[in-house]
């Protein structure tokens, strides 16, 4: 690399950069755009130059693509981000340091979005872009030249409220053509690390870019008592709630910052079987038969019937087919017109108690876990 430098020229030290960028022409460069660079040659091996040397005439805005990122002293993305968790608390906390949400019914996802390219990353850090070809195509004409954003993907049901199940089918026969993205924080913007800023602060700058329309949707807060925001989202048959901590930075794992509080219990349970249909429309199912791990053996804890659509059914069908017994994984279990299978598949069940008899109370379906 050859590199001509003039401090004491009246232009204030113009550079010159030729660089290999698809044929592109030598573009200048004034020397104040690269203040925040500790190195030139650093700036200049981003940018795969041939020649830096110094250029008459007047300078001209350069610093394209990855160089216009360093020149401005912009931070690269990281890889991924592990997500805040919520404390998981039996009543929502008290103060006006606190915000709450609807817990959405979804997978917990984080976005990558520089230069319009995106990477959608599931909690554990997987690659799932290609699952959700529409969230990362509206992610991908934002206004940023950088940004980490942290949300929810779920597919609303005919009721306008969210769910996995539909998500999971959506998945698995859609393409993820019904998703969107319920986003809730902002890591980072503009090659500039959010993470250490009051949650106050990165909510009022998502909800800037955010334009509130399918399939990029902003997750709303409610101010008030989280006593009654609890009550109604119970109310409404949701998941719970999530409060979180205003004044407080991003915190990776599990947190004290963000807290949830949930309606209903969810467990996971081994299915077992499933009833046929036997009314006059006939649904690819009835039920199914979901039984609790214990101690190495399976305990029958009954049958859930609510909680999937037609075509969530008729996916958990299909699974369910596939693996068909002619006998039962619990013994001695006897239920009329059921339909038996190996106890490979398991289920996310949201329940409220158990019966007398030691069965789900209220059982609904959630999803399947893979």
């Amino acid at each position: 690399m050859r590199r001509r430098f003039d401090p004491g020229d009246e232009r204030g030290g113009e550079l010159l950069l030729a660089a290999d960028i698809g044929g592109g022409r030598p573009r200048r460069l004034d020397a104040a755009k690269i203040r925040k660079i500790h190195n030139l040659e650093t700036c200049a091996r981003a940018w795969s130059p041939r020649v830096i040397r110094h250029a008459g005439g007047k300078p001209i805005r350069s610093c394209e693509g990855f160089a216009d990122s360093l020149c401005r002293g912009d931070r690269p993305l990281p890889g991924w981000i592990a997500p805040c968790l919520p404390t998981l608390v039996a009543r929502p906390p008290v103060g006006a340091d606190w915000i709450h949400e609807i817990k959405w019914d979804g997978y917990r996802i984080s976005v990558y979005v520089e230069r319009g390219a995106v990477i959608v990353r599931t909690r554990n850090g997987y690659d799932w872009t290609a699952r959700f070809p529409t969230i990362a195509e509206a992610l991908g004409k934002l206004k940023v030249r950088s940004a980490v954003i942290d949300g929810e993907a779920t597919v609303l049901d005919e009721k306008g409220g969210s769910s996995f199940a539909e998500l999971q089918a959506e998945l698995a026969t859609g393409g993820g053509q019904r998703a969107v993205l319920y986003a809730f924080d902002l890591l980072f913007l503009d090659g500039e690390d959010w993470r250490a800023r009051p949650l106050e602060e990165r909510r009022a700058a998502l909800a800037g870019l955010i334009k509130k329309k399918p399939p990029l949707l902003l997750s709303q807060e409610y101010a008030g008592t989280g006593a009654d925001f609890f009550r109604v989202a119970c109310e409404h048959e949701l998941e719970g709630i999530v409060s979180k901590r205003l004044d407080k930075p991003y915190r990776s794992g599990r947190s004290k910052d963000w807290l949830k509080t949930k309606c209903v219990q969810t467990e996971e349970f081994v299915v077992i079987g499933y009833q046929p249909s036997s009314g006059a429309v006939r649904a690819p199912l009835a039920n199914i038969k979901v039984a609790r791990r214990e101690d190495g053996t399976l305990r029958y804890m009954g049958a859930v019937g609510t909680g999937f659509s037609e075509r969530v059914a008729k996916v958990l069908r299909d699974r369910l087919d596939a693996i068909r017994s002619p006998r039962c994984a619990v013994p001695k279990l006897k239920v009329a017109g059921a339909l038996w299978t190996k106890p490979d598949l398991v289920v996310e069940i949201d329940f409220r108690g158990l019966s007398a008899g030691g069965e789900l109370r209220h059982a609904s379906f959630r999803g399947i876990v893979e």
